[in-house]
């Protein structure tokens, strides 16, 4: 079994063409939640650009990465330490260094004085002149594909394209920069480069590069997703599955990095409004059906999920 390729080029077409590959994104996450886009429209020049600065901060000495340390920033940003965060309950910390990249937003910003959770500014690696420019923007690029990417699913569950339009007003959204070292040869019992999970957000477009790593738990087995050329792998995340009342589903994925070299990954979780209510889609809920879930929001939602995975300090 191999992962959909999914050309969402159409999506920017006529009506027909949207509505084809509508249902291609209705089967893929309908089945295993997982898929592969083509024809994305974000350039081989930005993303090589954006794969030199996270290989140049990551390489950088541990005390000039630790001036970054997401301990230091109100909102989560910045630099993540090797096996700071456990995904897979009862395993070991994941064999993984990361960095966290948002919306840079000024203390003044309304949505930062409310208190949402991960708003706020970025921090940023001094000594490292290029790193923010080309990150931002990637980020602003990704912005623009997830949103189109969002019209597509609303036209995959039978509903009006502009659909998912407020939820993707003022969206939050993160870039994360991860850099896994080889599996070790003898590693600790059940040690890997990140532990079985689901994503918490709405939709998650990874790259990845050629070390590959990246698995899908699929009817019983663990699946390889190995980098293509040319394409993005994106996923359902847990709080989409929650507002489709499960019928798209958010699916267990791990990495081990047994390419025996550095593997680097930039995942971009489109998370969306924090404040818009999510509750179940009427499409998605068959007559004298109930939903499974109340209502709820992403900002409550991601509170949540962080406070279960994150080892205390």
């Amino acid at each position: 079994m191999a992962l959909p390729i999914i050309d969402v080029r159409q999506l920017n077409a006529g009506p027909a063409e949207k509505r084809a590959v509508a249902r291609e994104l209705h089967q893929a996450c309908t089945d295993t939640g997982f898929f592969y886009i083509a024809h994305h429209g974000i350039s081989p020049e930005l993303q090589a650009a954006t794969l030199a600065e996270v290989k140049r901060f990551f390489a950088l000495p541990v005390e000039e990465k630790l001036l970054v340390d997401k301990s230091l920033s109100p909102c989560n940003r910045g630099y993540e330490k090797m096996r700071d965060q456990v995904l897979e309950a009862g395993t070991p910390p994941d064999l993984k260094e990361g960095f966290y990249v948002g919306e840079d937003l000024p203390p003044t910003d309304p949505r930062v004085i409310a208190g949402l959770f991960n708003h706020g500014p970025n921090q940023w690696p001094p000594t490292l002149p290029s790193f923010r420019p080309v990150l931002e923007s990637y980020f602003s690029a990704m912005a623009g594909l997830a949103t189109t990417l969002m019209r597509g699913m609303a036209l995959s569950l039978d509903l009006e394209e502009d659909y998912f339009d407020a939820f993707c007003a003022d969206q939050m959204a993160i870039l994360r920069l991860l850099h896994y070292p080889p599996q070790p040869a003898n590693p600790m019992p059940d040690e890997k480069g990140c532990g079985a999970h689901t994503d918490w957000g709405c939709l998650t477009l990874l790259w990845q590069d050629d070390a590959g790593g990246l698995q899908v738990h699929t009817e019983g087995e663990w699946m390889p997703a190995p980098p293509i050329p040319g394409t993005y792998v994106v996923n359902v995340g847990d709080l989409f599955a929650r507002w489709t009342n499960d019928l798209y589903r958010s699916t267990l994925h791990r990495v081990i990095n047994a390419s025996g070299r550095e593997r680097y990954s930039i995942p971009y979780f489109f998370e969306g409004n924090p404040t818009h209510e999510v509750a179940c889609i009427p499409t998605c809920l068959a007559p004298g059906a109930s939903p499974l879930y109340a209502p709820t929001t992403l900002n409550e939602h991601l509170q949540e999920m962080y406070r279960r995975t994150y080892v205390a300090a």
